[in-house]
């Protein structure tokens, strides 16, 4: 067994219950290969998944509060995805510590994305029954502090459009409107720039190689200013001048 102790100085963390740690690091490998009735960490994965989606949307409510149930739900997703899970459990070197059976071990267990991921739900899972909710939030919060601050574009990773429409007609029905401002450069390279508005006001402007490309980053520069201004979409002076110029994208 390796050494316990190295391995909470790296979380930063140190368990009141020790065994906690032990059986966090227990591959279910370990019971089938022995036959035996020894625990091992999947219920504490399963503590683990359900402590880290909540702390990771309550996160996500308060530091977006412009953004819908679809943006937020596909956010949690990205960061709880079992890629991102197995990185977090790579960088606290969690695959070097843990218990597997021998089969396990010599298949390659230990850098197996899936099992690191179930690892570091169970580490989670461990925390909170060691010393409470308070202080898993704070070991989660810290390890996905800066993928946050990569986030503050939130909605603009999969469909910044549809994900604009979204919040906008949660209050109005009426849905944004995109519309060609120019086009600049030669033939076979041009340059489109679009803007969207929505009850009359511009809320952002964006420019591409296409139309469909110029449209999808005005969408981004509007959710970017609706979620650092709570006064952005009562925008009106500019987008009034630009929809009476402007055509249609």
């Amino acid at each position: 067994m390796s050494d316990l102790s190295a391995l909470q100085d790296r979380l930063g963390y140190r368990f009141e219950n020790e065994g906690l740690l032990r059986l966090s690091l227990t591959h279910p490998s370990v019971v089938r290969e022995q036959n035996s009735s020894v625990e091992h960490n999947q219920r504490l994965e399963f503590l683990g998944d359900a402590v880290l989606q909540l702390v990771l949307t309550s996160v996500l409510y308060s530091r977006f509060p412009r953004y819908g149930e679809g943006p937020l739900t596909k956010a949690r997703a990205f960061l709880v995805n079992r890629k991102s899970l197995a990185e977090h459990s790579g960088k606290l070197g969690l695959g070097e510590h843990l218990i597997l059976s021998r089969g396990e071990e010599l298949n390659g267990g230990r850098e197996r994305p899936s099992t690191l991921a179930d690892a570091f739900e169970a580490l989670l899972g461990a925390i909170f029954l060691d010393t409470g909710f308070e202080s898993a939030t704070q070991f989660i919060t810290q390890r996905f502090d800066f993928v946050f601050d990569e986030l503050e574009a939130l909605p603009a990773m999969e469909n910044p459009k549809g994900d604009l429409q979204e919040i906008l007609q949660a209050n109005l029905p009426e849905p944004p409107k995109y519309r060609l401002i120019s086009v600049t450069g030669p033939d076979h390279e041009k340059n489109f720039e679009c803007a969207v508005y929505h009850s009359h006001g511009e809320l952002g402007r964006g420019t591409g190689k296409s139309k469909k490309e110029a449209e999808s980053r005005a969408a981004m520069d509007a959710l970017s200013k609706l979620n650092s201004s709570p006064g952005a979409e009562s925008i009106s002076a500019s987008g009034e001048t630009g929809e009476n110029t402007a055509s249609t994208c």
